[in-house]
């Protein structure tokens, strides 16, 4: 009998429908810029949706945001996506609009060649999945960082020469505006930049100027509100003497954009008498002299501050997200939201953790295991772990009886034996009180301490406060006291 061989049909293969993404980005803010990005928006979403075979997975684009750094937040938000399977191809105007930085944009491109996800470029119609893909791509962005760095050298060059006439390269400070290559005053910032002043060389504190600043709603010079580091900025802001000192920092390169104090690398420009001052440069100096004081009194033992405890750059806020710190007590030391320390009840309503809890409800944990500790209301600890888990703890408050250390307790003994020494008797005659009808009763002799209405009973079951008249009792209080 002869076999019979057939072909076993199979359903066809539907072709599932590219998801298709795009990424734009503008390096200024400017109304052109924004009027491109907009325009490039409508082109990319146009062109995804009419092609038969795309889904359309969104446009990514980035305002304002140099392309020598990867720290954009869209283009993060792309690359996440495609990691996680959301995008299978990107489209982007041209090399230099997806990454100015060489080692940024060949990384980039690798890891999504991985993935399979494709980048096509229009300008230079490259895809990187095709075989000389990459090729192209690191002569082009060769070409493009060079580009970039091109640009950055001669905007130094200007900025520099500008600094040898005593032109500065920025003109935003509180209480001026920059006029005609000129700073005039802006009387009402002015004069909150002399009750800054004013303030800190009266005794107050940066933290405390800041407090009260916000209090009466007054804000910086971008309209935010008033910190510790932009008090301090006011405070050595060489400017407001009506001279300037430029060049004091610069840029490490083009590609970081990190700034440098300068420290002779680079020379720098004093312009004196360049604008009308706010500050004196008595007070000037004053406030300097004050701030190395104060700077040296309360200096850390160690310059360590990023993990100078267990705890340091662990704990969060649960109300507003920022970072606590350590702050000692008289109850001892406990942990606190900064936004709560700087700027009250208010605007954060969270609550400190003593540093006993922490140690109490994490000793049978490992610290290197943890991502985070969340502080939430209601004393709720939040512990969340590398592998992606989370645990909750809650902690009790101590009672006021718990709170009082032994040497709190000896302290508060001894001053009030020492109020009790230091007090004088005080011989008086109250007039809301009646003396007795009879003034001889009255004029008994002070060593007989008995009351005529309590001298027919048993004079030891009386309290001493009743076995004296009432006359007597208040002449005689002291000895009661004693």
């Amino acid at each position: 009998m002869a076999r019979e061989i057939t072909q076993v049909p199979f359903a066809p293969i539907l072709k599932k429908r590219k998801r298709v993404a795009a990424y734009a980005r503008v390096s200024s803010g400017k109304d052109a810029m924004l009027h491109s990005l907009s325009a490039q928006i409508s082109y990319y979403s146009e062109l995804i949706q009419k092609h038969p075979c795309w889904e359309f997975a969104g446009v990514y684009a980035d305002e304002a945001k140099t392309g020598t750094r990867d720290s954009r937040e869209q283009f993060q938000k792309l690359l996440q996506d495609c990691r996680n399977g959301k995008v299978n191809m990107v489209i982007t105007k041209s090399i230099s609009r997806f990454a100015r930085n060489t080692v940024t944009l060949l990384s980039t491109i690798r890891d999504l060649k991985a993935l399979g996800v494709d980048v096509f470029f229009e300008e230079q119609n490259i895809h990187t999945l095709s075989a000389d893909g990459e090729l192209m791509i690191t002569v082009l962005a060769s070409y493009a960082q060079e580009e970039s760095l091109s640009a950055s050298e001669n905007q130094k060059w200007r900025i520099r020469k500008n600094f040898e006439a005593g032109i500065p390269c920025d003109g935003t400070i509180l209480g001026y505006r920059y006029k005609d290559g000129s700073y005039v005053i802006e009387p009402t910032e002015a004069e909150t930049v002399r009750r800054i002043y004013g303030m800190y060389l009266s005794g107050m504190g940066e933290r405390s100027i800041a407090k009260k600043l916000n209090s009466e709603e007054l804000s910086t010079r971008y309209g935010n509100c008033w910190t510790k580091n932009s008090i301090a900025s006011v405070l050595k802001n060489y400017t407001y003497t009506g001279n300037l000192l430029l060049q004091k920092t610069f840029r490490e390169n083009h590609l970081t954009k990190h700034d440098v104090k300068n420290h002779g690398q680079l020379p720098q420009y004093h312009a004196a008498d360049t604008h009308e001052a706010i500050i004196s440069m008595e007070d000037y100096n004053a406030v300097q002299e004050e701030m190395v004081r104060r700077a040296a009194r309360y200096a850390p033992p160690t310059k360590d501050y990023t993990k100078r405890y267990p705890y340091s750059s662990l704990i969060t806020c649960g109300c507003c997200g920022a970072r606590y710190s350590r702050k000692v007590t008289h109850g001892g030391p406990v942990w606190i939201c900064t936004t709560y320390n700087t700027q009250g009840k208010s605007v954060c309503p969270s609550k400190a953790v003593p540093e006993r809890v922490l140690d109490s409800l994490t000793a049978d944990i490992s610290l290197d295991d943890l991502t985070a500790l969340r502080a939430e209301n209601g004393n709720r600890l939040v512990f969340c772990f590398k592998d992606g888990s989370e645990s909750v703890k809650r902690w009790e408050d101590r009672s006021r009886v718990e709170s009082w250390t032994p040497e709190m307790k000896e302290a508060a003994r001894q001053k009030s034996k020492m109020a009790r020494s230091k007090a004088v008797p005080k011989l008086y005659h109250s007039p809301r009180r009646r003396p007795h009808a009879d003034s001889e009763e009255c004029d008994r002799n002070s060593s007989n301490l008995s009351c005529p209405d309590t001298s027919a009973g048993n004079p030891e079951s009386v309290p001493p406060c009743r076995r004296v008249c009432p006359c007597e009792h208040r002449q005689r209080r002291a000895v009661h006291q004693l």
